[in-house]
């Protein structure tokens, strides 16, 4: 069993020691480097919050195995247990009783200019993101799902998003919040010049393509974690990853209850 922190938490790192010692009392062999983890662990118990968990995501390459993600301090989207419950947990995957949620990744690739060969192939667990530099002019983005036409956003950028992404950056920029485990993809415009142009959910077989038509300072950013800049002529293709990643359930909470408490439904 792999254990990944948050590294700028003295918290998380002293929780992953005693957690590490719990599991070796259970007889459970226990990785605790993050390269290693994601090579061989059959299960991931991540400490820190959503991004602690994206960055242990991508750690497994598509290999599909079960993540807990720990909450170590407000609770997050995709790290549903609070940390007094974190032994609990344990003790129900221990016991082959945990519930598993299995979300879509993106497969991300970037053609420079006109060529087709990729210069960039990843996957995202949450969003695409195509914005421009805080002192650049708008993008003027073509966009396209299989083939036919959509737009040119005219905008300071584009998300594409999955459904988990859908209560990250797409909610910021009024897109729907969509149910973790339905099939669609959301492309939001960023502050988009024409009112007009709003969100959209498509289905999760289309092949979305974008290409910047201007010559401005826009950057790729892939699950807020990596990204480099763009060239006008510049084509981002975006399509449904084969892979998923299987998050380890709270049975004590559903999605609902997580809106309520994350985005405070109900309060005045």
């Amino acid at each position: 069993m792999g254990i990944v922190h948050k590294v700028t938490s003295a918290e998380a790192a002293e929780t992953a020691q005693l957690v590490g010692r719990f599991l070796a009392s259970k007889g459970v062999e226990v990785i605790t480097e993050e390269k290693e983890s994601g090579r061989s662990a059959e299960l991931l118990v991540v400490l820190g919050g959503d991004g602690t968990l994206i960055h242990a995501a991508s750690l497994l390459d598509g290999r599909p195995v079960p993540i807990l993600g720990i909450n170590m301090g407000s609770l997050g989207f995709m790290t549903e247990v609070p940390q007094p419950e974190l032994y609990t947990a344990i003790e129900q995957v221990l016991a082959g009783k945990a519930q598993v949620s299995e979300r879509m990744k993106l497969r991300v690739h970037l053609h420079k200019g006109g060529s087709h060969e990729r210069a960039l192939d990843a996957e995202v667990l949450n969003d695409v993101v195509i914005s421009k530099s805080a002192l650049s002019r708008m993008a003027e983005l073509d966009t396209r799902c299989s083939g036919e036409y959509v737009t040119t956003y005219k905008a300071d950028g584009v998300i594409v998003a999955t459904p988990t992404g859908s209560t990250a950056y797409s909610l910021a920029a009024n897109g729907p919040i969509m149910y973790p485990t339905m099939r669609g993809v959301i492309i939001a415009p960023i502050c988009p010049h024409t009112l007009t142009q709003r969100p959209l959910v498509v289905p999760d077989d289309e092949n979305i393509e974008i290409i910047l038509m201007n010559d401005t300072e826009v950057y790729l950013t892939l699950d807020g974690q990596k990204g480099q800049p763009l060239a006008k002529g510049d084509r981002v293709q975006v399509k449904q990853s084969y892979n998923r990643v299987l998050l380890v359930r709270n049975p004590n909470l559903d999605f609902f209850g997580i809106l309520r408490a994350k985005l405070r439904w109900g309060e005045r």
